[in-house]
């Protein structure tokens, strides 16, 4: 899924508690032109509707800044809030360059059906997402685990992950992902 966001460049000297009354969320862009950094502002309704669509360090976003001319794909690399009302306070951009790796979070999906839930086991899950790293234009939205040959007493790890092509599990490969327990029994 394509996500598009256009900010707007903070005004200098702004305040962000003011900001955030005003109803317009601080944001800063690293990583466009070296180390310089890009102050900007995304209002309440953007900034909710980006983080329904794209996730931290996973979801490739189309940023434009009109007044500078710019566009290009960024990461959400932090979403800060209040601690207790959830209140957005800020969100970080990185914009990665297209030769260069970086490391995202990618949500695993099961497919197929377990031998083992097929004779009355029970599936427990101890992992949703591994982290990864790619190049930019290779990141995953999510990827597949096959667990049809997991039987009863056994486990799907990391290592049994099929990568695509040029995408590198960071994680243990020892760890476990899923496993299939026998039914308690009644009585």
């Amino acid at each position: 899924m394509e996500v598009k966001l256009e900010c707007k460049t903070r005004p200098e000297g702004s305040k962000p508690r003011a900001l955030r009354r005003e109803g317009v969320i601080p944001a800063n862009l690293y990583g466009h032109n070296g180390a310089e950094a890009i102050s900007l502002v995304l209002t309440q309704k953007e900034a909710v509707t980006l983080l329904k669509n794209a996730s931290v360090n996973n979801t490739l976003v189309d940023l434009a800044i009109p007044e500078l001319e710019w566009n290009g794909k960024v990461l959400i690399r932090e979403v800060q809030t209040h601690p207790w009302k959830r209140n957005l306070h800020h969100i970080s951009f990185f914009c990665p360059s297209g030769d260069n790796d970086v490391e995202v979070v990618v949500p695993l999906k099961i497919v197929g059906s377990s031998i083992g839930m097929s004779k009355g086991g029970i599936m427990e899950q101890m992992v949703t997402q591994v982290k990864v790293r790619c190049l930019p234009s290779n990141i995953p939205q999510y990827l597949e685990m096959d667990i049809s040959g997991v039987d009863i007493g056994k486990t799907f790890c990391v290592g049994n992950l099929v990568l695509p092509e040029g995408i590198k599990v960071l994680d243990d490969p020892n760890k476990n992902i899923i496993g299939i327990v026998a039914p308690r029994k009644k009585g």
